[in-house]
């Protein structure tokens, strides 16, 4: 106690002397052992030197979990420092000895110590910390660069600060708390965070049992890191909701057959044991999908586990037939599984009882009858859990969520608990494998997105009584998630120690009119052409199509859409009927059938997702060429798409055959180029006219937006990391962060894919599509007052900012309240907002507007 070492190497030289073993011995204190994986655990040196009792305990309980902690305590400002000056890991040393990674100047090797893992129980972001709020947006990638260096895990794990224990068990982390804990953390990238404790009165107290969780944690991680690949235990969980209705093996925007199979031989290549799969030529993942379909189905399942084998065997041979009731990707020689077997369990509800303890198991028993056994029960009344074996990857469905009629009613019902059969899934995929279990050491969630983070529990700041900590226990769960849904993700995250790693969205298409639209479409032409014709020869030839257009608007319900409405005095009425009005006049029936010309341009330019995405795949140029059109419109010709494509792909091929001497100025000047372009790549495009204007060389917008294009190709042809990040991510390392988002609405700084996505990147907003919304609208607000008030302003604007709106749209409500106020962000290069400035009035031609600003609790 009371002793402080100079430098982490000194502590760790003191913590393996036999001095430190023979005094914990005679204190009674629990070891890890010498070859335990060591954990930097950085600590605010204000609690240390107060000699705070949590400090002692948590170093003590990490301790006698197996894990090698090396405290450092800090102010909270220079954490990145330590991180850069005083820390290493196996990786950076490596990168270092084979000259790809270069470490700072300011690296202490005689101070420095080699660690496996990196807990921060301060929270805030790693550089800055709580001063760092300014410049904190700029430092996330400098906390990226270094964490990406040490590619070791990054946890996040600390005492509530702010707020009680008893109200986190009430209510969950709140507030602030939240922001410190979770939001700034994710921004670089921090994973698995846990609640180890919180205030009692105004000491800080640890749960025992939150750090032991902690640990689980870590350990988990750790376990991957130290198994070769060959040996690792994998299990990949797909999902089968709603069920009964051939939706096994789906997720939303993504091709989950093709997506198993890539990952499979993914697995194979990087020497995972994945049995004979990746060899086999007629394998294929519809054949693997096709069969977990099968054992999802009640009839199956009725049978038990021990006829789960011979029922597939069965149905190969009903499908090699020409069985029409039997997919017939398993006509395939062997199934076209690769040799993959069923691999099931019948469990009794005894055995769950003993897996899950006594206090998890009495609330499903409570819930749970032997009459309402919920779903997955066999004939005989035991709990089936089932999968495909491939190698050493289970692979297997989520189990139902099971509540009948509503089972959305487990996601909000705090007393509820997910059925035994769900429990069972999770139970037995961690049970080892010489108890009995699949003994898996990681899970992937494929696809966005399962359940197992919407079950009952707290809803920040997992306990011990909620379910999906219960479930998951210390194994890590990698999830591949949609990279456009930023808002759900931070559940998966949050609540379900999900790891994300990012798939990108299909390709864009233009909806278009078909069928009858498309008749409608040259109904309301041929209208247009015979009032034209009419107008000249003084016939009425297009009233006779005005009932053939009204029926035709009928049919395709646009009535509802775009109603036509006729004036009766001071009435204004809407034609309903199936026969239009005899009261109607040409001016009328006009006005409507040009907004109904209008709609119909809206609907054929609407964008939509076209197709699935393969995880990993490159996107086509034809795909590339749907993606520039979308976001660039008619700013960008199908040639200059074709020469961006060209462009990236001979870079790539330039890449691939390496550098020569004779190009070796080339080439700099081709990274110089390509860091430029990144670095612009956030500004707007005024932005980038103005530094031009001073310039002596101006750079036209059709070069800008080829440069952007270019670019734009280049994030697109990262996708194949998507696979490179679960590859790393199984080997216990560092994945990098990336706000979540969509191409079109929140540009390139979601991209690339295959990243740790998070909501909320509060430096970035708002973006800029969001900030030309919030000025439309707060210049629509403006008017609509000026027209109601004989062209006064309003003194005061109420403006609601909410927390979720605001991750959803980046930031609108944002923009509105600066645009009301007049003032502007400021953005660097990066996109990352600096400053706010306020308009000149004599720019801005109108007073500002006060704001009161009621502010969620999500958004606070």
């Amino acid at each position: 106690p009371n002793q402080y070492f100079e430098s982490p190497k000194k502590y760790l030289d003191w913590r393996l002397s036999p001095e430190c073993v023979s005094l914990s011995s005679k204190k009674g204190f629990r070891l890890a052992p010498p070859t335990a994986p060591r954990v930097a655990v950085l600590l605010y040196r204000k609690h240390v030197i107060s000699g705070l009792r949590y400090i002692s305990d948590l170093i003590t309980i990490i301790e006698s979990q197996g894990l090698l902690p090396i405290p450092i305590f800090i102010n909270g400002v220079e954490a990145h420092t330590i991180v850069r000056d005083l820390l290493t890991s196996k990786h950076e040393i490596e990168g270092v000895a084979h000259g790809t990674t270069v470490r700072d100047v300011t690296y202490q090797p005689s101070k420095a110590a080699s660690v496996d893992a990196i807990v921060n129980t301060i929270g805030f972001p790693l550089v800055g910390g709580p001063a760092g709020s300014m410049e904190a947006g700029r430092n996330v990638a400098v906390a990226e660069t270094l964490l990406t260096s040490m590619n070791v895990p990054y946890i996040v794990a600390s005492p509530l600060l702010v707020q009680s224990i008893p109200q986190w068990k009430q209510s969950g982390v709140l507030g602030l708390q939240s922001v410190i804990l979770y939001s700034l953390p994710e921004l670089d990238g921090a994973i698995d965070t846990c609640v180890l404790g919180g205030l009692v009165g105004d000491k800080i107290a640890l749960i025992p049992e939150r750090v032991r969780k902690m640990t689980s944690r870590v350990n988990g991680w750790m376990n991957l890191r130290r198994t070769p690949p060959s040996e690792r235990k994998i299990t990949i969980m797909v999902y089968g909701f709603p069920p009964n209705v051939g939706a096994v093996g789906t997720a939303a925007l993504l091709d989950v057959p093709n997506s198993l199979e890539r990952l499979l031989k993914r697995l194979d290549k990087d020497g995972y044991d994945v049995g004979g799969f990746a060899t086999d030529p007629d394998a294929s993942g519809e054949s693997l999908v096709a069969a977990l379909a099968i054992l999802s189905e009640n009839s199956v399942i009725t049978t038990g586990a021990s006829k789960m084998q011979e029922t597939i065997d069965a149905r190969i041979e009903r499908a090699k037939k020409g069985d029409i009731t039997t997919a017939a990707t398993l006509a395939r020689p062997g199934g076209g599984l690769g040799g993959a077997k069923v691999k099931a369990f019948d469990v009794s509800r005894d055995d769950l009882d003993k897996s899950l303890g006594k206090y998890m198991s009495k609330k499903v028993n409570r819930a749970w009858s032997e009459k309402d056994r919920g779903p997955g029960v066999s004939g005989k009344g035991q709990l089936v859990v089932s999968g495909i074996q491939v190698g050493n990857v289970w692979i297997t469905v989520q189990p139902l969520l099971g509540v009948e009629g509503d089972p959305m009613r487990l996601l909000f019902e705090r007393d509820l608990t997910p059925h035994p059969q769900y429990c069972a899934g999770y139970e037995w995929m961690k049970k080892p494998e010489e108890e009995g279990g699949i003994g898996s050491q990681a899970v992937i969630h494929l696809g966005m997105h399962g359940t197992v983070e919407w079950l009952p529990g707290q809803p920040l700041g997992n306990d011990r009584q909620s379910w999906s900590d219960e479930l998951l226990g210390g194994l890590p769960n990698i999830y591949v998630y949609a990279a456009n849904n930023p808002s759900e993700s931070i559940l998966a995250k949050r609540r379900g120690y999900g790891t994300l790693v990012s798939y990108n969205v299909p390709p864009y298409g233009r909806a278009g009119l078909y069928l009858e639209l498309a008749n409608l479409k040259d109904l309301l032409n041929e209208y247009r052409e015979s009032k034209a014709s009419d107008n000249v020869s003084g016939k009425n030839s297009h009233v006779d199509l005005r009932d053939a257009i009204w029926s035709s608007c009928q049919r395709c319900e646009i009535t509802a859409d775009v109603p036509l409405l006729i004036s009766d005095g001071e009435e204004t009425n809407v034609v309903t009927g199936a026969d239009l009005p005899e009261s109607l006049t040409d001016d009328i029936f006009d006005r409507w059938a040009l907004a109904v010309s209008d709609y119909l341009v809206e609907l054929q330019d609407r964008l939509f997702s076209s197709g699935l995405h393969t995880l990993g795949d490159t996107p086509t140029d034809t795909e590339m060429t749907s993606y520039l059109q979308a976001y660039f419109g008619e700013k960008l010709s199908e040639e200059d798409c074709a020469k961006a494509i060209s462009k990236w792909k001979e870079e790539q091929e330039f890449k691939t055959k390496g550098q020569s001497e004779s190009n070796v100025l080339e080439t700099i000047w081709s990274s110089f180029q390509e860091f430029a372009m990144k670095f612009t790549q956030d500004q707007s495009l005024e932005s980038i006219k103005e530094s031009n204007n001073a310039s002596e060389e101006k750079i036209s917008e059709h070069d800008v937006i080829f440069a952007e294009a270019t670019n734009i190709v280049s994030l697109l042809g990262q996708t194949t990391e998507e696979l490179d990040s679960i590859m790393n991510l199984l080997g216990g390392g560092y994945i990098k962060p990336k706000p979540g988002g969509d191409l079109l609405r929140d540009g390139t700084s979601v991209l690339p894919t295959g990243r740790n996505i998070h909501a909320l990147d509060p430096y970035r907003m708002p973006s800029a599509g969001a900030w030309a919304r919030g000025q439309r609208a707060a210049e629509e607000i403006l008017r609509q007052h000026c027209e109601a008030n004989n062209g006064a302003y309003p003194e005061t604007t109420a403006v609601t900012l909410w927390g979720l709106d605001t991750i959803k749209t980046r930031g609108e409500s944002i923009a509105i309240v600066l645009s009301l106020v007049g003032a502007r962000p400021v953005k660097e290069g990066t996109g990352r907002t600096v400053r706010y400035d306020l308009v000149p009035l004599e720019e801005l031609g109108r007073p500002r507007v006060d704001v009161l600003a009621s502010l969620s609790g999500i958004f606070r």
